[in-house]
């Protein structure tokens, strides 16, 4: 079963930047879709991106063109690069190992990671 490790959070003032790495165990990262999650106090996990074995992105509108997923196959690791931060962005971050069934991806895994804990404020 993959394991995953989550890192890279921190605070951070509204607008700047951060750039999260989830590492992935076992041999099917490579073919598998990857995708970022968030939850925020009192609210339910959300899918935020996702990005296909080929590369193909995908983005939750509300982090559209601030965000950006990548992978790097070699290291087992899927990143998200975000930037122009708003403190609606305050959450903790997950990855999963993603599949698309019917009209949108899921999580594979039950059992997330620690997560990493983002936090936007001046």
């Amino acid at each position: 079963q993959v394991q995953l490790v989550e890192s890279g959070g921190g605070l951070v003032q509204p607008g700047g930047s951060l750039r999260l790495s989830c590492a992935a165990s076992g041999s099917i990262f490579s073919a598998n879709a990857m995708g970022w999650y968030r939850q925020a106090p009192g609210k339910e996990r959300e899918l935020v991106a996702t990005i296909t074995s080929g590369g193909s992105t995908n983005y939750a509108d509300s982090v559209k063109g601030r965000f950006t997923i990548s992978r790097d196959n070699a290291k087992n690791t899927v990143y998200l690069q975000m930037n122009s931060l708003k403190p609606e962005d305050t959450a903790v971050y997950y990855c999963n190992v993603v599949y698309y069934s019917g009209n949108g991806y899921y999580p594979l895994y039950n059992n997330w990671g620690q997560g990493t804990q983002v936090t936007v404020s001046s």
